[in-house]
């Protein structure tokens, strides 16, 4: 009887560095998604005659982003995939010209609690 290290259910497995080529980080600018970061399929990117010549997983992530705008999270969840691999996935896309990513504002940006607290009085008072 021969041991397996996985079960049937789990069906083909890849590993991730198969999937990413041995990368560990994202294209060679060294681009870091965060997890609430936005991707949205750039309609001004490639043709679609270009996507065939992603990898499958390329064109899932791809798939997930033309129904809806995504956060990183969210498309890792969605393609069952680990968080690392669809950073650097994604970092093929960017660079590839094939989506966009807006990145969240650094806490640094956002408006004071108080200031927000004294429009939202202000509002009121009208």
């Amino acid at each position: 009887m021969e041991e397996h290290w996985y079960d049937a259910a789990a069906g083909p497995l890849v590993r991730p560095y198969a999937m990413t080529g041995g990368r560990t980080k994202p294209g060679p600018h060294g681009v870091r998604f965060d997890l609430i970061a936005l991707v949205v399929v750039d309609r001004s990117g490639p043709e679609a005659a270009d996507e065939a010549l992603l990898g499958p997983e390329h064109r899932a992530l791809l798939g997930l982003c033309r129904a809806q705008t995504q956060s990183v999270a969210e498309l890792a969840a969605d393609a069952d995939l680990p968080v690392g691999v669809v950073r650097v996935l994604l970092g093929d896309l960017l660079e590839g010209g094939h989506v966009k990513v807006s990145r969240p504002v650094p806490p640094a940006q956002l408006p004071d609690e108080r200031i927000l607290r004294e429009v939202i009085e202000g509002l009121r008072a009208l």
